[in-house]
């Protein structure tokens, strides 16, 4: 038996991301074409970023709780959202949830220290990198970490929401993350977290000057090792 994974979407190339992922890599743990049970569901990303915008993440953990009760009318045992701006909400979302979660940032400082890293960059939307989400995760285990400048932050938003989530994939985006990373390692990093679910889809470790923190595929693979587990 397995565990029946619940999927709390935001934004949809993230979400499909990490879905694929959990059914792609399903079979290296239970055998040809299997995967555990998956249920996903997703507000309108509007509702979400009208939330978010105003700084709302009461507002958000509203959102997200009444997935996770729909979630848990279809049969979820856990639940995971390969979203990390909204994990902001956890805080609220915790007290009131029919169902356990994995936490986005804790599975990625996990698998940080694990992997031996010492010194992280930040990058994502700018309401996740001007937040403690990752950096009360990374200091629970001993991590250092870096965010991007003003500058940085301001561009590396505007691609995450103009054309990442839209599923618009640039050079000049790589370019950015390029200097970005490039900038951090100088400063001593030597890892990078891809705290944004879409930036995955454009940064890997081919690519990046920095090993890389998958964010969305490290949270299927926890999920694929908890819903598989005996």
């Amino acid at each position: 038996m397995t565990r029946h994974i619940g999927i709390v979407a935001c934004s949809a190339e993230g979400a499909a991301l990490c879905y694929r992922t959990v059914c792609l890599e399903g079979p290296q743990w239970l055998g040809p074409l299997a995967h555990p049970e998956v249920s996903m569901h997703t507000h309108s990303f509007a509702a979400y970023m009208r939330c978010i915008e105003s700084g709302d993440w009461p507002g958000v953990a509203e959102l997200m709780l009444a997935a996770a009760q729909k979630l848990a009318r279809a049969g979820a045992d856990f639940l995971i959202c390969p979203d990390n701006t909204i994990h902001q909400a956890m805080p609220w979302v915790l007290r009131r949830s029919p169902l356990p979660w994995l936490h986005i940032a804790e599975v990625v400082a996990a698998h940080a220290a694990e992997s031996g890293f010492h010194r992280l960059g930040l990058t994502g939307t700018r309401y996740l990198v001007d937040s403690e989400v990752y950096p009360e995760k990374l200091a629970a285990r001993g991590l250092e970490y870096l965010r991007p400048t003003p500058v940085e932050r301001a561009e590396i938003n505007r691609i995450i929401f103009e054309e990442l989530v839209a599923g618009i994939f640039k050079p000049e985006a790589i370019a950015t993350f390029q200097r970005v990373m490039s900038r951090m390692k100088e400063e001593g990093c030597d890892a990078v977290v891809l705290g944004c679910t879409e930036i995955p889809l454009v940064m890997n470790d081919e690519n990046s000057p920095l090993p890389t923190l998958d964010s969305t595929r490290l949270l299927a693979r926890a999920a694929l090792q908890l819903a598989t587990a005996r």
